[in-house]
Protein backbone atom coordinates (compact mmCIF):
# COMPACT_ATOMS: atom_id res chain seq x y z
CA UNK A 1 0.00 0.00 0.00
CA UNK A 2 1.35 3.36 -1.14
CA UNK A 3 1.95 6.12 1.63
CA UNK A 4 0.56 9.44 0.19
CA UNK A 5 0.69 13.16 1.26
CA UNK A 6 -2.29 14.39 0.10
CA UNK A 7 -3.72 17.04 2.38
CA UNK A 8 -1.19 15.64 5.33
CA UNK A 9 0.43 18.96 6.06
CA UNK A 10 -1.51 21.82 8.02
CA UNK A 11 2.10 24.20 6.80
CA UNK A 12 3.29 24.03 3.58
CA UNK A 13 6.69 23.60 2.83
CA UNK A 14 8.96 24.64 0.26
CA UNK A 15 12.54 24.25 -1.61
CA UNK A 16 13.95 27.37 -0.69
CA UNK A 17 17.70 26.83 -2.53
CA UNK A 18 19.73 23.60 -3.79
CA UNK A 19 23.39 23.22 -4.80
CA UNK A 20 24.77 20.06 -5.96
CA UNK A 21 28.68 19.14 -5.75
CA UNK A 22 30.19 16.22 -8.04
CA UNK A 23 33.89 15.54 -7.62
CA UNK A 24 36.50 17.44 -9.69
CA UNK A 25 38.01 14.50 -11.39
CA UNK A 26 36.36 12.40 -14.54
CA UNK A 27 36.20 9.26 -15.67
CA UNK A 28 35.31 9.07 -19.53
CA UNK A 29 33.80 5.83 -21.14
CA UNK A 30 37.21 6.16 -23.14
CA UNK A 31 38.91 5.82 -19.97
CA UNK A 32 36.74 2.92 -18.54
CA UNK A 33 38.12 0.94 -22.12
CA UNK A 34 41.36 0.66 -20.15
CA UNK A 35 40.33 -1.05 -17.38
CA UNK A 36 36.66 -2.94 -18.63
CA UNK A 37 36.32 -5.35 -21.65
CA UNK A 38 33.74 -2.36 -22.81
CA UNK A 39 33.77 0.27 -25.46
CA UNK A 40 32.31 3.73 -25.36
CA UNK A 41 29.84 3.23 -28.27
CA UNK A 42 28.40 -0.24 -26.16
CA UNK A 43 27.92 2.21 -23.09
CA UNK A 44 26.37 5.35 -25.13
CA UNK A 45 23.79 3.71 -26.80
CA UNK A 46 22.58 1.49 -24.14
CA UNK A 47 22.94 3.99 -20.96
CA UNK A 48 23.26 7.09 -22.60
CA UNK A 49 26.61 7.81 -20.33
CA UNK A 50 29.28 9.75 -21.47
CA UNK A 51 31.49 10.56 -18.71
CA UNK A 52 30.89 10.06 -14.53
CA UNK A 53 32.48 11.57 -11.60
CA UNK A 54 34.66 9.78 -9.29
CA UNK A 55 35.89 10.70 -5.48
CA UNK A 56 39.99 10.30 -4.99
CA UNK A 57 40.89 7.44 -2.32
CA UNK A 58 40.08 8.91 0.90
CA UNK A 59 36.73 10.86 -0.05
CA UNK A 60 33.38 9.48 1.42
CA UNK A 61 29.82 10.13 1.31
CA UNK A 62 30.31 13.08 3.90
CA UNK A 63 32.76 14.84 2.11
CA UNK A 64 30.55 15.34 -0.58
CA UNK A 65 27.02 15.50 1.35
CA UNK A 66 29.20 18.26 3.20
CA UNK A 67 30.01 20.35 0.45
CA UNK A 68 26.97 20.42 -0.93
CA UNK A 69 25.27 21.40 2.41
CA UNK A 70 28.04 24.33 2.47
CA UNK A 71 26.70 25.20 -1.04
CA UNK A 72 23.07 25.77 -0.37
CA UNK A 73 23.72 27.38 3.35
CA UNK A 74 26.18 30.07 1.33
CA UNK A 75 23.64 29.99 -1.58
CA UNK A 76 20.10 30.81 1.16
CA UNK A 77 22.31 32.99 3.20
CA UNK A 78 21.84 30.60 6.25
CA UNK A 79 23.81 30.11 9.06
CA UNK A 80 24.59 26.61 9.85
CA UNK A 81 23.18 27.13 13.59
CA UNK A 82 19.79 27.98 12.29
CA UNK A 83 19.27 24.43 10.42
CA UNK A 84 17.42 22.00 13.19
CA UNK A 85 17.11 18.79 10.91
CA UNK A 86 19.69 17.01 8.67
CA UNK A 87 18.21 14.24 6.84
CA UNK A 88 20.76 12.37 4.49
CA UNK A 89 20.32 9.67 2.16
CA UNK A 90 23.02 7.25 0.98
CA UNK A 91 23.58 3.32 0.91
CA UNK A 92 27.55 4.15 0.67
CA UNK A 93 28.15 5.96 4.55
CA UNK A 94 31.45 6.81 5.40
CA UNK A 95 30.68 3.47 7.83
CA UNK A 96 27.98 1.53 9.79
CA UNK A 97 28.01 4.25 12.64
CA UNK A 98 28.05 7.03 13.04
CA UNK A 99 25.13 8.35 10.97
CA UNK A 100 26.38 10.28 8.41
CA UNK A 101 24.28 13.41 9.37
CA UNK A 102 26.02 13.45 12.41
CA UNK A 103 29.58 13.97 10.59
CA UNK A 104 27.83 16.39 8.42
CA UNK A 105 26.55 18.11 11.56
CA UNK A 106 30.09 18.58 12.81
CA UNK A 107 31.68 19.92 9.66
CA UNK A 108 28.86 22.54 9.21
CA UNK A 109 29.26 23.58 12.77
CA UNK A 110 25.52 23.51 13.00
CA UNK A 111 25.48 23.15 16.45
CA UNK A 112 21.69 22.82 17.05
CA UNK A 113 20.60 20.52 14.39
CA UNK A 114 20.09 16.51 15.36
CA UNK A 115 19.68 14.44 11.78
CA UNK A 116 20.01 10.65 10.65
CA UNK A 117 20.60 8.61 7.63
CA UNK A 118 18.06 7.20 5.14
CA UNK A 119 18.45 3.79 3.41
CA UNK A 120 16.19 4.17 0.10
CA UNK A 121 18.86 3.45 -2.62
CA UNK A 122 17.87 5.06 -5.95
CA UNK A 123 14.22 7.00 -3.78
CA UNK A 124 16.69 8.02 -1.01
CA UNK A 125 16.75 11.41 -1.56
CA UNK A 126 12.82 12.04 -2.34
CA UNK A 127 12.05 10.10 0.38
CA UNK A 128 14.70 12.18 2.61
CA UNK A 129 13.21 15.69 1.37
CA UNK A 130 9.39 14.23 2.25
CA UNK A 131 10.83 13.80 5.91
CA UNK A 132 12.20 17.09 5.57
CA UNK A 133 8.81 18.27 4.83
CA UNK A 134 6.82 16.27 7.19
CA UNK A 135 8.74 18.12 10.30
CA UNK A 136 8.54 21.58 8.24
CA UNK A 137 5.27 21.04 7.53
CA UNK A 138 4.14 20.11 11.53
CA UNK A 139 5.27 23.24 12.51
CA UNK A 140 8.26 21.93 14.74
CA UNK A 141 10.92 22.78 12.49
CA UNK A 142 11.87 25.77 10.14
CA UNK A 143 14.89 24.88 8.19
CA UNK A 144 16.14 21.95 6.98
CA UNK A 145 18.79 20.47 4.78
CA UNK A 146 17.71 16.79 2.96
CA UNK A 147 21.02 15.73 1.31
CA UNK A 148 21.33 12.94 -1.00
CA UNK A 149 24.99 11.75 -1.11
CA UNK A 150 26.57 8.48 -2.75
CA UNK A 151 30.08 7.20 -3.45
CA UNK A 152 29.14 4.35 -5.67
CA UNK A 153 32.95 3.63 -7.10
CA UNK A 154 33.27 2.41 -3.43
CA UNK A 155 30.82 -0.48 -4.16
CA UNK A 156 31.27 -0.90 -7.78
CA UNK A 157 32.84 -4.50 -9.21
CA UNK A 158 35.25 -3.51 -12.32
CA UNK A 159 35.46 -7.05 -13.44
CA UNK A 160 31.06 -6.56 -13.95
CA UNK A 161 31.46 -4.87 -17.28
CA UNK A 162 27.43 -4.49 -17.27
CA UNK A 163 27.01 -2.76 -13.93
CA UNK A 164 30.21 -0.18 -13.15
CA UNK A 165 29.50 1.68 -16.30
CA UNK A 166 26.40 2.94 -14.91
CA UNK A 167 27.30 4.81 -11.77
CA UNK A 168 29.25 7.80 -10.39
CA UNK A 169 29.80 9.68 -7.49
CA UNK A 170 27.68 13.02 -6.36
CA UNK A 171 25.81 15.05 -4.34
CA UNK A 172 23.25 17.35 -3.93
CA UNK A 173 21.02 19.05 -1.25
CA UNK A 174 17.90 21.41 -0.41
CA UNK A 175 16.76 23.59 1.96
CA UNK A 176 13.07 23.44 3.68
CA UNK A 177 11.73 25.93 4.99
CA UNK A 178 7.97 27.00 5.53
CA UNK A 179 6.26 28.24 2.47
CA UNK A 180 6.06 32.36 2.64
CA UNK A 181 1.99 33.62 2.03
CA UNK A 182 0.67 33.04 -1.27
CA UNK A 183 3.04 30.14 -1.68
CA UNK A 184 2.32 26.39 -2.72
CA UNK A 185 5.52 24.82 -1.75
CA UNK A 186 5.57 20.65 -1.71
CA UNK A 187 1.73 19.61 -2.86
CA UNK A 188 1.92 16.38 -2.56
CA UNK A 189 4.08 12.69 -2.76
CA UNK A 190 3.49 9.06 -3.06
CA UNK A 191 6.18 6.59 -2.06
CA UNK A 192 5.81 2.50 -1.64
CA UNK A 193 8.15 -0.30 -1.43
CA UNK A 194 7.71 -3.58 -3.42
CA UNK A 195 10.24 -5.88 -1.62
CA UNK A 196 9.68 -8.53 -3.98
CA UNK A 197 12.29 -6.52 -5.90
CA UNK A 198 15.55 -7.29 -3.35
CA UNK A 199 16.71 -9.68 -5.32
CA UNK A 200 16.99 -7.93 -8.25
CA UNK A 201 19.41 -4.66 -6.90
CA UNK A 202 21.49 -5.67 -3.50
CA UNK A 203 24.75 -5.85 -2.22
CA UNK A 204 24.63 -8.90 -0.18
CA UNK A 205 27.70 -8.85 1.84
CA UNK A 206 29.13 -6.21 4.88
CA UNK A 207 25.70 -6.58 7.12
CA UNK A 208 24.54 -8.88 9.94
CA UNK A 209 23.92 -11.07 7.32
CA UNK A 210 27.06 -11.64 5.86
CA UNK A 211 29.22 -9.48 7.97
CA UNK A 212 32.94 -9.06 6.49
CA UNK A 213 35.04 -11.79 6.33
CA UNK A 214 37.55 -13.25 4.28
CA UNK A 215 35.04 -15.90 2.04
CA UNK A 216 32.59 -12.50 1.39
CA UNK A 217 35.77 -10.66 -0.01
CA UNK A 218 36.82 -13.54 -2.04
CA UNK A 219 33.01 -14.19 -3.13
CA UNK A 220 32.88 -10.18 -3.88
CA UNK A 221 30.18 -9.94 -2.18
CA UNK A 222 31.04 -6.40 -1.22
CA UNK A 223 29.65 -4.80 -4.69
CA UNK A 224 26.57 -3.89 -6.36
CA UNK A 225 24.52 -7.11 -7.86
CA UNK A 226 22.20 -6.08 -10.57
CA UNK A 227 19.77 -7.75 -12.65
CA UNK A 228 19.33 -4.76 -15.16
CA UNK A 229 16.42 -6.47 -17.24
CA UNK A 230 14.54 -6.99 -14.55
CA UNK A 231 15.08 -3.39 -12.97
CA UNK A 232 14.40 -1.69 -16.11
CA UNK A 233 11.11 -3.31 -16.70
CA UNK A 234 9.91 -2.31 -12.73
CA UNK A 235 11.46 1.12 -13.28
CA UNK A 236 9.77 2.17 -16.66
CA UNK A 237 6.34 1.03 -14.87
CA UNK A 238 6.58 2.18 -11.95
CA UNK A 239 7.82 5.54 -12.56
CA UNK A 240 5.18 6.49 -14.97
CA UNK A 241 2.32 5.24 -12.63
CA UNK A 242 3.55 7.05 -9.76
CA UNK A 243 3.64 9.88 -11.64
CA UNK A 244 0.31 9.55 -13.34
CA UNK A 245 -1.36 8.80 -10.21
CA UNK A 246 0.42 11.59 -8.41
CA UNK A 247 -0.97 14.28 -11.15
CA UNK A 248 -4.54 12.64 -11.12
CA UNK A 249 -5.39 13.02 -7.77
CA UNK A 250 -3.68 17.08 -7.59
CA UNK A 251 -6.26 17.64 -10.19
CA UNK A 252 -3.27 18.52 -12.55
CA UNK A 253 -2.46 16.91 -16.46
CA UNK A 254 0.68 16.50 -17.92
CA UNK A 255 0.42 19.61 -19.93
CA UNK A 256 0.52 21.48 -16.51
CA UNK A 257 3.56 20.15 -15.78
CA UNK A 258 6.95 22.14 -16.26
CA UNK A 259 9.20 19.83 -15.33
CA UNK A 260 9.57 16.00 -14.65
CA UNK A 261 13.47 15.57 -13.01
CA UNK A 262 13.61 11.95 -12.88
CA UNK A 263 16.15 9.66 -11.15
CA UNK A 264 18.79 9.25 -13.99
CA UNK A 265 19.67 5.61 -13.85
CA UNK A 266 19.25 4.76 -17.67
CA UNK A 267 18.45 7.22 -20.56
CA UNK A 268 16.38 4.30 -22.01
CA UNK A 269 14.27 4.02 -18.63
CA UNK A 270 14.14 7.88 -18.38
CA UNK A 271 12.47 8.09 -22.28
CA UNK A 272 10.36 4.87 -21.89
CA UNK A 273 9.03 6.21 -18.76
CA UNK A 274 8.75 9.97 -20.59
CA UNK A 275 6.72 7.85 -23.92
CA UNK A 276 4.07 6.63 -20.85
CA UNK A 277 3.57 9.53 -19.56
CA UNK A 278 3.42 11.51 -22.79
CA UNK A 279 5.63 14.63 -21.96
CA UNK A 280 8.04 15.88 -24.89
CA UNK A 281 12.02 16.18 -24.14
CA UNK A 282 11.92 20.00 -23.40
CA UNK A 283 9.59 18.71 -19.98
CA UNK A 284 12.15 16.56 -18.69
CA UNK A 285 15.74 16.85 -17.30
CA UNK A 286 18.39 14.70 -18.82
CA UNK A 287 22.08 14.78 -17.61
CA UNK A 288 23.05 11.30 -17.49
CA UNK A 289 25.77 11.60 -19.86
CA UNK A 290 27.80 13.12 -17.53
CA UNK A 291 27.22 12.15 -14.32
CA UNK A 292 26.07 8.55 -14.51
CA UNK A 293 24.10 7.22 -11.64
CA UNK A 294 24.76 9.26 -8.73
CA UNK A 295 21.81 7.65 -6.97
CA UNK A 296 20.43 9.15 -3.73
CA UNK A 297 22.65 12.61 -5.59
CA UNK A 298 20.79 12.19 -9.01
CA UNK A 299 17.70 14.39 -8.21
CA UNK A 300 18.96 17.36 -6.62
CA UNK A 301 21.99 17.11 -9.30
CA UNK A 302 19.04 17.52 -11.85
CA UNK A 303 17.64 20.28 -9.87
CA UNK A 304 20.92 22.13 -10.03
CA UNK A 305 21.72 21.79 -13.93
CA UNK A 306 17.66 23.11 -14.32
CA UNK A 307 18.21 25.92 -12.23
CA UNK A 308 21.66 26.43 -14.17
CA UNK A 309 19.92 25.97 -17.45
CA UNK A 310 16.89 28.41 -16.52
CA UNK A 311 14.86 25.73 -16.74
CA UNK A 312 12.80 26.40 -13.54
CA UNK A 313 10.74 29.44 -12.25
CA UNK A 314 8.97 30.53 -9.53
CA UNK A 315 5.26 29.07 -9.47
CA UNK A 316 6.55 25.93 -12.22
CA UNK A 317 4.93 22.78 -11.30
CA UNK A 318 7.63 20.13 -10.99
CA UNK A 319 7.46 16.20 -10.61
CA UNK A 320 10.63 14.30 -9.02
CA UNK A 321 10.10 10.49 -9.76
CA UNK A 322 12.13 7.65 -8.56
CA UNK A 323 12.78 3.82 -8.58
CA UNK A 324 15.55 2.10 -6.25
CA UNK A 325 16.63 -0.92 -4.70
CA UNK A 326 14.01 -2.77 -2.45
CA UNK A 327 12.45 -1.96 -4.88
CA UNK A 328 11.90 1.56 -3.31
CA UNK A 329 9.31 4.27 -5.38
CA UNK A 330 8.62 7.37 -4.69
CA UNK A 331 7.07 10.47 -6.37
CA UNK A 332 6.89 14.37 -5.12
CA UNK A 333 5.10 17.13 -6.83
CA UNK A 334 5.78 20.74 -5.97
CA UNK A 335 5.76 24.30 -7.00
CA UNK A 336 9.08 25.75 -7.21
CA UNK A 337 9.52 28.28 -4.94
CA UNK A 338 12.40 30.92 -6.44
Amino acid sequence: MPVDGHNSRKIRAKISGVSGYAPPRVMSNTDLEKIVDTSDEWIRTRTGIRERHVVENGVAASDLATEAARRVLAQTGTPADEIELIVVASVTPDMMFPATACLVQERLGAKHAWGFDLSAACSGFVYALTVAAQFVGAGSHRKALAIGSDVMTSILDYKDRATCVLFGDGAGAVMVEPAGSGEDGILDFTHDVDGSGGPFLYMPGGGSLHPPSHETVEKRMHYVHQDGAQVFRYAVRRMADLAEGLLARNGFTKKDLALVVPHQANLRIIRAMQERLGVDDSKVMVNIDRYGNTTAGTIPLGLCDAVAQGRLHKGDLVMLVSVGAGYTSGAMLLRWAY
